[in-house]
């Protein structure tokens, strides 16, 4: 699992197969949920769009399928997170993004900042748990042990992908606020009401990772 393969190799082709799949669910969910990237969670992927991030993908593909062990851990994330997208894709795509990203935003809205939070550090936490059980009762003994750690490890990724883009998402929605608030300032010479505490205000579409 630590030592690199062979390009062209069988061990290769199995790997590069194995995250070309991963990815490939991840760029369909993707596609399935928000196809014009209107409530796409990355910023990065947002930016590349699809013209630039199929092909990078690819190359990601080609260039992890050397290590065994990363590209599992990867494979993993991206399945998982796949999965996660396909859980509210068809409402999604039913709705329109920018519907979507309003009905959202109304829901945010109405919720206190610390039960969003906690329900979020919630759900990953839990789910990084499993990953730790994986990891922790992984027999170091046996010939899958690497194939374990790394699917464990995958999981915790996931559960830290998750939190980090809903939390960037959240800090996203916050700044946009104020921002909004403070030229809405400027214009009128008036002072306007703050923004009331322990709610999420957002004057831009909530992302993706957002979404429990």
């Amino acid at each position: 699992m630590d030592e690199a393969l062979q390009f062209a190799s069988r061990a290769y082709g199995e790997v590069f197969v194995l995250l070309l799949v991963a990815r490939g669910m991840d760029i369909i969910s993707t596609w399935v949920a928000t196809p014009g990237l209107v409530l796409e969670g990355n910023p990065i992927a947002k930016m590349l769009g699809w013209r630039w991030g199929i092909p990078l993908n690819l190359a990601f593909c080609f260039g992890f399928a050397f290590w065994p062990f990363p590209a599992i851990v990867i494979g993993t994330t991206s399945v998982l997170v796949a999965a996660r997208n396909f859980q509210s894709a068809w409402l999604m795509r039913s709705m329109g993004e920018a519907a979507y990203r309003d009905w959202h935003l109304q829901r945010v809205q109405e919720t206190s900042i610390t039960l969003y939070l906690l329900c979020l550090f919630g759900q990953t936490a839990l789910t990084a748990a499993v990953g730790a059980a994986v990891i922790r009762f992984s027999d170091s003994r046996s010939d899958d042990y690497g194939i374990l750690l790394a699917i464990g490890w995958g999981i915790v990724g996931y559960a830290v992908t998750v939190a980090f883009y809903t939390v960037l998402g959240v800090w996203r929605l916050r700044r946009a606020a104020l921002r909004r608030q403070r030229l809405t300032e400027r214009a009128l010479g008036d002072p306007v009401s703050p923004l009331k505490p322990g709610k999420l205000v957002n004057l831009c579409g909530p992302d993706k990772a957002e979404v429990p």
